[in-house]
């Protein structure tokens, strides 16, 4: 037996390379992104490919390793080349990322020493690292110094946390959810309708308001229909409401919404994943007033805090509520249960096992300080109001004056259909892969997006964008008309 073990010892010990293995390995990964870095302006931010990364699965598992330099070039031309390119300033579809250089060396750092930040009793400094950022978050949005939340991958499970502890804290059983109502707009992200399906909430009644001229929730709408929903001997509970659309960047009377939802007592969700953190900018403050009126928000700070992809955050005033839905104590897990100094975040979600996020984002905010992250957002609101004000100049229809930094607007031909017209112009911006932009459709109308959330995105790319769409469409004018 013994012969047997130190065999397999022998085989085993390659999972722990010797110092100096490591240092060509981490030579050579930082040779790859310095040249990655270097070289990001000059990268398309938009690749159409043939072969979609392919190529990668010739490369299966085998019993035998590979070189660490043909695993860069692959990951260099099937993962890093097709595609869209979310580190590149010309990425202004959907809502990027961000990616901000420290917050990559905290998840170096965290994934080296593979800290468990789940429960406090096995990583207290992990888990007091996460629960001041969450608190921080708190105050920013006007929670009381008892809210907390958790660090989540993202607005899709912080949404799914929250809306789960309405269920809960509403007491909505099973045999209640066919005549249980919960209100939104059609520009409530998608992950909303997910969140309810898999909350076992699918059968309600989703109740989509009617929304204003600048795509915002009709705050009247709402209390009408309560009040007729409950008439009719329904159980409304839920009010979701956004704070920074993704279609538009539009934020709901979240003021008025909140005083509705207190009077009838409802259940208060704002979903501010895109739009929370520009609450840093002073001067748009009051665009969010009644944020704090919400008994649970989601934000992420993968979008407007540029922080890498998996990096959510559900903060909520109630915590002995979300700790209802998600706190449960096994066995083996009996030692943890009395240090109880900080609340753990495998109480409060529904992860149990989870990556050490709290380090890629304390570490940014401790080096920069928050200064430059309120300065780049500032700038993305101004360049999202001067590429409005520019390309209403090139003779495109323009959707409302951004409140925040995205914005919809179309080219209108004099004849043929504009929602093909601009899926054409669109396809062309995308061939020719300078800047990466977006489309969407509301009502059965056909809009380009414009979205500046990047933080390598500034007035030189926005020139680049608006001069790629003067050729698109002198292009595309030259086609013969389709009806």
């Amino acid at each position: 037996m013994l012969e047997k073990i130190k065999a397999l010892e022998a085989v085993a010990r390659q999972l722990q390379p010797p110092a100096e293995q490591r240092q060509v390995w981490t030579q050579a990964m930082l040779q790859y992104t310095e040249q990655f870095l270097d070289k990001l302006e000059e990268l398309p931010a938009f690749v159409l490919s043939q072969d979609q990364g392919r190529g990668l699965l010739q490369a299966d598992i085998r019993e035998e390793g590979r070189s660490f330099e043909e695993l860069l070039a692959l990951i260099q031309e099937h993962v890093d080349t097709p595609g869209a390119n979310p580190a590149s300033p010309g990425l202004l579809a959907y809502i990027p990322g961000g990616g901000i250089f420290p917050a990559a060396i905290g998840d170096y750092l965290a994934a080296v020493t593979d800290r468990y930040a789940g429960i406090f009793f096995s990583g207290p400094g992990a888990v007091r690292m996460e629960n001041q950022l969450i608190r921080w978050m708190c105050q920013l949005v006007g929670f009381p110094d008892t809210a907390l939340g958790n660090l989540t991958s993202g607005g899709s499970i912080s949404n799914l946390a929250a809306i789960a502890t309405a269920r809960d804290h509403m007491k909505v059983r099973s045999a209640d959810v066919e005549r249980s109502v919960i209100y939104l707009s059609h520009q409530a992200h998608h992950s909303v309708q997910k969140a309810l399906r898999i909350a076992g909430l699918g059968e309600a009644h989703l109740h989509y308001l009617p929304i204003d001229e600048r795509f915002r929730i009709d705050a009247g709408a709402l209390r009408r229909a309560i009040e007729a929903d409950k008439a009719q001997g329904l159980r409304p509970f839920l009010v979701v409401a956004s704070a920074g659309t993704t279609d538009t960047g539009a934020i709901d009377p979240l003021d008025e919404v909140g005083d509705i939802a207190h009077e009838h007592g409802l259940w208060y969700h704002v979903d501010a994943a895109y739009g929370g953190f520009f609450l840093l900018c002073p001067d748009w403050r009051p665009h969010f007033k009644g944020i704090e009126k919400a008994d649970s928000v989601t934000i992420d700070p993968h979008k407007s805090l540029f922080l890498p992809y998996g990096t959510g955050a559900l903060l909520i005033k109630n915590i002995e509520a979300l700790s209802k839905t998600h706190y449960y104590v096994a066995g083996y897990m009996q030692d943890a249960a009395d240090a109880t100094e900080e609340p753990s975040p495998a109480d409060l979600s529904p992860e149990l096992t989870k990556h050490f996020r709290g380090l890629r984002m304390w570490l940014p905010l401790q080096l920069f300080g928050v200064q430059p992250f309120r300065a780049a957002l500032e700038e993305k609101i101004w360049l999202t109001r001067y590429f409005y004000e520019r390309i209403g100049e090139l003779g495109f229809e323009r959707g409302p004056y951004p409140e925040l930094s995205v914005t919809i607007y179309r080219y209108v031909p004099e004849e043929g259909d504009a929602n093909a017209f601009n899926a054409r112009l669109i396809a062309g911006a995308q061939q020719d892969g300078r800047v990466f932009l977006s489309s969407t459709t509301i009502d059965g109308v056909y809009w380009l997006r414009m979205a500046i959330l990047n933080f390598r995105s500034h007035l030189d790319i926005v020139e680049t964008s608006l001069k790629v769409l003067e050729e698109q469409l002198a292009l595309q004018l030259q086609q013969p008309t389709t009806v």
